[in-house]
Order: C-alpha cells, then structure tokens, then sequence
C-alpha cells in the first residue's frame, strides 16, 4: 500500500520560511509542548535531517511556562521574531486554555546561534484566550493576523488583523476578519485559527484552520484585492467551503495549520501543513503526539485563485 511521506514526524503547525540568506528555516510545536526548536538547510528536503536548536526552553512557572504551541519565525523590522502562544498552567476555564501570545526576538544573522531575549507579551486590547499569530509585510506596511477569543461571540477563536509598530507592538486596535459560522468551522469546536498569508495574483490571501483537531480540521480562505484596505473588514471575501480538508481515500486526516514557503527555483508555491494518518485517537487530539509535516505544491487557476487540491499522492513523496 502507498502512503504520504511526511517531510519530518510529530511536528504540528509548522512553519516553513526562506530567508533572502537562501536559507529554510523550520520551526513548528513539539510534542511536549516545552520548548522552540529551530532548524535550518539549504532545501527543503535537507530539513529533516538538519540539525536543531532549542532557542528558548519554558521556565517553570510563571505566564508562559506551560503549553508552548505553534511559534513561527519571522524577520521583520531588522530583526529575528519568534511568535508562540502559551499559558500559565494547563488548566482550562470556560471550556478554554488561558494562552496568551508572545515573542521572543534576535538580532543575530543566523537565528539559531542568536542570544533570544526573554518572551514579551503582545497586546492586542483584549484580554482573552490568544493564539497563532503570523506577520506579512505588504507595500511596506507590517500587519500581524492572529486568532483570539472574544467573549461576546460563539466559539472558541476569530481571526483579526492590525498593523504593526514594531517586532512586539501593535499600532492599530484590532480588526475582526472571520468568525466561525459554517458548518465545518464549528465540528467539535468553533474555531478560526491558524493563519497563514500568501500575496499573489493582484490579491492578499489568508488561509486558516477550522473545526477540532481531529479529522474534522480543514482550511478555509479568505482574500482581497491587494490595492484594498486590509484593516477594512468589507474588503475581504471569505469562501463558503473548505479549501482543504481530510482525505479518506489517502488515509490523510485533519491537515491545517500551514504556512506558505517557495521551493528552491524561487517560484513554485508550496503549501506546509500538518496532518494526522489515523483517526483514532484516545482522548484529547491535543495530547496526540501524530500531527506530522508534510508539503505539497500550491496550484492556481486561471483566474489567479489559489488551487490546494488535497492530500494526495501525486502530489506528494511516494513509499511502499
């Protein structure tokens, strides 16, 4: 029987960045949740066997010392940025961890010999369960897109947006884009999250994971014409399906998470992701350690709209 290859095992949202050094550098979240592990190479490919660095390890108690989920590297305003999630124990209060979002930030040239300094809280105005932040920097404007609770509405996490003053602060309030409301966005949980943002074709695309993370979790997307106000909601368009999703006949479930990455000839597309190959799963998905990374060529219609396709073995690295 053919399965998918992952690119590397039991690495969830990962997050796969190349760098204008030619560099890839890897990070995603760990099983135990305890640290950021850094990893780079010069292909893609090479990343699975590349050596890691642990650039922060979680102190003992405190705000952030348990629960370290999906950090991504970033380098923005002259500087390495690292942004994570974590919260202050594992316990859960209304039906929701207490994670708040974080960075931690480098000067050094390579990230992974870099002296990190401590974790400093990003302020978003709200107070609430905070998650998955990501940056892009369009037309020389850096925006940073997460994903928080708002205790007004349904669910467990919207998608904002804001502009940026710096690798650490926020220089406008935030500006709700998405909330869960289809039908596969609220399987097991109502959930937005997850955002990963990809400019091309006249248009600012972001993707974004939906649902519980069992094989109920799937993409969505939302777009809008490059030219437009991104912090004006009315600007966006959000598609009423999933773009990607769980593939029975591939035995691959749950992908989501990603983050977008360009192969080594500078244009082809690739979408990184995580997915599960089995469903069942004893307890919690959390606690799962399965999530794995794979990758995958990104496709485009005629019409400059982005084609994910599914997990597939035509698409993918084939072993018997």
């Amino acid at each position: 029987m053919k399965v998918l290859q992952p690119l590397i095992l039991q690495r969830a949202d990962p997050c796969i960045r190349r760098h204008t050094d030619g560099w890839y550098y890897f990070t995603a979240s760990i099983p135990a949740y305890d640290r950021i592990e850094l990893r780079r190479a010069r292909t893609i490919a090479e990343l699975l066997n590349a050596p890691t660095a642990d650039v922060w390890l979680k102190p003992t108690e405190g705000p952030f010392c348990e629960l370290i989920w999906a950090p991504e590297i970033h380098h923005v305003f002259g500087a390495w940025h690292i942004y994570f999630a974590a919260a202050p124990s594992r316990e859960i209060k209304d039906n929701l961890f207490q994670h708040r979002m974080y960075a931690i930030s480098t000067s050094a040239e390579n990230p992974l010999e870099g002296k990190w300094s401590e974790p400093v809280r990003i302020e978003t105005g709200i107070d609430s369960f905070s998650l998955d932040a990501t940056t892009f920097t369009h037309r020389g404007v850096t925006y940073y897109v997460w994903a928080q609770k708002d205790p007004a509405i349904q669910g467990n996490s919207n998608l904002y947006i804001a502009r940026m003053a710096s690798g650490t602060t926020l220089a406008t309030p935030p500006v709700r884009l998405s909330i869960p409301e289809f039908d596969w966005e609220t399987r097991g949980f109502w959930v937005n999250e997850g955002p990963s943002v990809l400019v091309r074709h006249g248009r600012v695309f972001i993707s974004y994971s939906a649902s519980a993370t069992d094989e109920n979790y799937c993409m969505g997307l939302l777009y809008a014409d490059e030219n437009a106000d991104l912090l004006d909601p009315r600007s966006w368009t959000k598609s009423p399906e999933p773009v990607f999703k769980t593939c029975y006949e591939h035995r691959i479930f749950g992908p989501g998470h990603n983050s977008f990455t360009v192969a080594e000839d500078g244009k082809t597309d690739l979408l990184v992701y995580h997915a599960r190959t089995y469903t069942e799963i004893v307890g919690d998905p959390l606690w799962d350690p399965n999530r794995h990374t794979y990758v995958k060529q990104l496709r485009w219609d005629e019409h400059g709209m982005p084609v994910f396709g599914r997990p597939s073995l035509d698409e993918s690295v084939e072993i018997e």
